[in-house]
């Protein structure tokens, strides 16, 4: 299948594991398509075809799509932005990066938010306790060339064209009361940060939480699929076989890392 990649990166995209989720799910459309955990978005914009709640504790993924269907944001304003932005960043250097980081962590705006992704070092999105963002810059000023920027406005337009034809709602909250929302009819995939593997994605994960998790989800009404990390070189995720080990598994390799600046 052909996938929609987002315009908005984070680490861990399921960009090559859509097919597999797809084929997974088996979901036949008559319910909403849930995501307590929106994250990048892949997996929903590529298998929502219809209704669709999608919801994240952090607030600025979630108003960057929400700008994109209430059209404050179109295509267009992001090729425009970012062609400007860029071409100041060549300019100055990474000096007009950290401006538009300070600017960000003041006024919150979309634009910014989208600028910031796409230059920061390694595509990492992260935020400190106290909400800012604090990822470097990728020390490459002339990250925006022509070509980056259509890509980008590429992404972004078919996410918009499928917001516009479907019925998709964006919402900043906690995934137990997203959870709760769900019917027999609905399916959710929940992709949630990945315990023992945390990256100050935006809010913390722990034990407690993964078990939260586990209750929600178990003694929920809906069908659901859970993304998770099964083990890697040094350590296996115990809660696999433990909280998790009464439902069926499928593993797949698949392999992302974060860098140094």
């Amino acid at each position: 299948m052909k996938v929609i990649i987002p315009p908005i990166k984070c680490q861990g995209i399921k960009t090559r594991l859509v097919s597999l989720i797809s084929d997974m799910a088996r979901w036949d459309n008559r319910g909403i398509w849930i995501e307590p955990f929106l994250g990048s978005g892949v997996v929903g914009f590529n298998l929502a075809r219809r209704r669709a709640l999608f919801a994240d504790t952090n607030p600025h993924t979630i108003a960057f799509y929400k700008a994109l269907q209430d059209q404050k944001i179109t295509p267009a304003i992001i090729k425009d932005f970012l062609q400007t932005e860029g071409t100041t960043l060549s300019r100055v250097g990474e000096a007009h990066y950290y401006a538009i980081r300070e600017r960000f962590n003041r006024e919150a705006a979309p634009l910014d938010f989208l600028f910031l992704n796409r230059a920061c070092f390694n595509g990492v999105m992260r935020f400190n306790r106290k909400g800012g963002f604090n990822v470097p810059c990728c020390r490459k000023p002339d990250r925006f060339a022509q070509a980056y920027i259509t890509k980008i406005v590429n992404q972004a337009t078919a996410v918009y064209e499928h917001i516009h034809c479907s019925q998709w709602e964006f919402k900043v909250q906690q995934f137990t009361e997203t959870i709760a929302t769900s019917t027999p009819n609905d399916f959710i995939y929940a992709d949630p940060p990945y315990v023992g593997r945390h990256l100050n994605y935006f809010e913390s994960w722990d034990e407690i939480k993964e078990a939260k998790l586990f209750q929600s989800l178990s003694q929920g009404k809906a069908r659901f699929i859970l993304s998770t990390w099964e083990e890697n070189t040094y350590r296996r995720n115990s809660f696999i076989d433990g909280l998790w080990g009464c439902f069926p598994r499928v593993s797949q390799q698949h392999f992302y890392h974060v860098g140094a600046p």
